[in-house]
């Protein structure tokens, strides 16, 4: 049930109806008709643009339409008064009735409140972390990590069909790196003194993986060049190194449907396909770049390449696909992976990178939309850094990593829920302070804890009326007479449960879930005021005593908060407490 699209459906038969009459011309594109929370508040429950966006192509004036559609909303017994506000906005008042029957509408469909078919079943990627399989994940790649999963919960609890997916970067050169680093950490193993030289990974994970490679080969690769070893010890360390980011993945309750390797790409003529595909547009040509901007003509050597023709889709410059040595530069088998998906036949497709990828998101656009023939569309969003601090003071790095803040690092010191909904307060884009101990203070400042606190206080109201026997199962909580739900701090509550299916639409069309963590908050903050005006108001507590009836009025207020909020924190991958310890 989503009230705005209900009252927006109404909206539109009535300007059907006008039409019909003659009162506006036919065959009006109503599309644009929308109908919103109101800017502010105190101007009504719902407002609605129609007579603004038809004044044009009606050509009429805004307040005459407003004047002759408020009769008829006001006609709808939901709706108490329509009010031309402004050169033509209109303003609704609904009946009290409305946010009553709302109330048992949650408790009825249950965590189905707010969900949605808008997705209609559209399959889309969603590919997220593809972190270096070099070493554990750190904190940046927690934080895309758990926008992505949660942008995946988000999409699915729309509508749609959602694969998770993790490209492993195993095709590159920091592979043959992380090779000869175990290298060192198994002569280590054999009791030999090494040199962790630059340009190696010396972080102390490896040392078990060292290790775990002597258990295996024993003393086969002692005294050995580097040809014998190189390609064994590189897929033993890649497949090791790919275990420890699984089990990471899985602290944060993170699953992923595939993990693609990139070195599947190679020798297997699918890069080839790639590129073949493009020239088959006439996208691929040999060419030479003009110098980057920033470079001299003496810092320039120009040189002709292989090179897509990318600014025919929205690209800056042309890409070389092929060095000058006739290998593959990085750009081609990332081309190659996204025609990859587009062969899978997913309808939509979403990469979560980090920021420092920026300059990669108009020529991975300009790929997909070139090889689907501007069918399936790419979406890139770039999660920002992170910033650790431990009481406003920066945070030290991780021992164990050697150079960076792991993501154990951060799920050890606050657990997963803490990071989870930590990580999401703010916009992908915006950068993030993370303080360790703010996010575990109980305080209205700290949004984990205001939302957990207003679950856990739902769940106190629950255990109370079993203990004074008042039903309280959501079928008779949903049969109870809702009426006696009419005070404004009540409505109030009821107002803003009624925005969440309108809000995960809007969520999951612009592909932010953040928005779903500052709507928690919002509901969480209504429910706190709610619970204290019944300090000094006996009336608005949820229990009240020799009065059964009323108290399960006011319960299952209190339920359908709480059945919202588990929703939201299902999206966020965050499990709502009972109690706080």
């Amino acid at each position: 049930m989503n009230l705005f699209t209900d009252l927006r459906a109404l909206v539109i038969d009535s300007l059907t109806a006008m039409a019909a009459e003659g009162a506006l011309p036919a065959g009006l594109d109503l599309s644009n008709v929308a109908v919103e929370p109101p800017r502010d508040a105190a101007h009504g429950d719902m407002a609605t643009n129609a007579a603004m966006v038809l004044a044009k192509p009606a050509g009429r004036k805004p307040r005459d339409i407003a004047e002759a559609l408020a009769p008829r909303l006001m006609a709808d017994p939901r709706v108490t008064l329509a009010e031309v506000a402004g050169p033509g906005f209109l303003n609704l008042r609904l009946a009290p009735g409305v946010w009553q029957g709302l109330v048992g509408r949650v408790l009825a469909e249950g965590t189905g409140f707010g969900r949605s078919d808008m997705g209609q079943g559209a399959r889309v990627n969603v590919e997220y972390v593809s972190a270096n399989p070099t070493g554990p994940l750190h904190v940046g790649h927690t934080r895309g990590a758990v926008f992505g999963d949660a942008l995946a919960n988000l999409l699915a609890y729309s509508g749609h069909q959602v694969t998770r997916e993790y490209y492993i970067n195993d095709g590159g050169a920091q592979v043959d790196v992380l090779a000869r680093s175990v290298y060192l950490r198994y002569l280590e193993a054999h009791g030999q003194q090494v040199a962790f030289e630059d340009g190696t990974y010396p972080g102390d994970y490896l040392i078990e993986v060292g290790q775990a490679l002597k258990d295996k080969v024993g003393d086969a690769y002692l005294d050995q060049p580097e040809e014998v070893w190189l390609t064994e010890v590189r897929d033993f360390a890649t497949d090791r190194m790919m275990d420890l980011i699984r089990a990471d993945l899985a602290a944060l309750g993170i699953t992923m449907d595939v993990f693609f390797s990139e070195k599947s790409l190679y020798g297997t003529g699918r890069i080839e396909a790639a590129i073949e595909a493009l020239r088959e547009r006439g996208l691929i040509y040999q060419g030479v770049l003009e110098p980057p901007k920033g470079k001299t003509p003496e810092d320039w050597e120009p040189r002709e390449q292989t090179l897509f023709r990318s600014t025919e889709h929205g690209d800056d410059v042309d890409r070389p696909i092929m060095k000058s040595d006739g290998a593959w530069t990085y750009f081609a088998p990332d081309i190659a992976y996204h025609f990859d998906k587009i062969s899978r036949g997913f309808d939509a497709l979403i990469d979560v990178f980090g920021a420092d990828h920026g300059g990669y998101v108009k020529r991975m656009k300009a790929a997909v939309s070139a090889l689907s023939d501007g069918r399936v569309p790419l979406d890139i969003k770039l999660t920002q850094l992170v910033k650790l601090y431990q009481n406003g003071e920066p945070f030290k790095m991780s021992k164990r990593a050697g150079t960076f803040v792991t993501l154990r690092d951060v799920v050890d010191q606050v657990g997963p829920d803490v990071t989870r909904f930590h990580m999401l307060t703010r916009k992908n884009d915006a950068p993030l302070d993370f303080d360790f101990a703010k996010v575990l203070e109980q305080s209205k400042d700290n949004p984990v804890f205001y939302v957990q606190y207003a679950h856990a206080r739902v769940c106190s109201v629950l255990r109370k009326a079993a203990e004074a026997g008042i039903a309280s199962d959501d079928a008779t909580l949903a049969a109870a007479d809702l009426t006696k739900l009419g005070h404004e701090a009540e409505i109030a509550v009821a107002k803003k449960l009624a925005e969440w299916p309108r809000l995960v639409e809007i969520a999951a069309r612009t592909h932010e879930p953040h928005r779903v963590a500052f709507y928690l908050y919002e509901l969480a903050s209504e429910f706190h005021a709610l619970w204290n005006r019944g300090n000094d108001l006996p009336a608005l507590r949820f229990l009240q005593e020799g009065d059964p009836a009323t108290s399960q009025s006011k319960i299952a207020l209190a339920r359908a908060v709480s059945v919202v909020i588990s929703a939201g924190l299902g999206i966020l991958g965050v499990t709502p407490v009972e109690e706080m310890r």
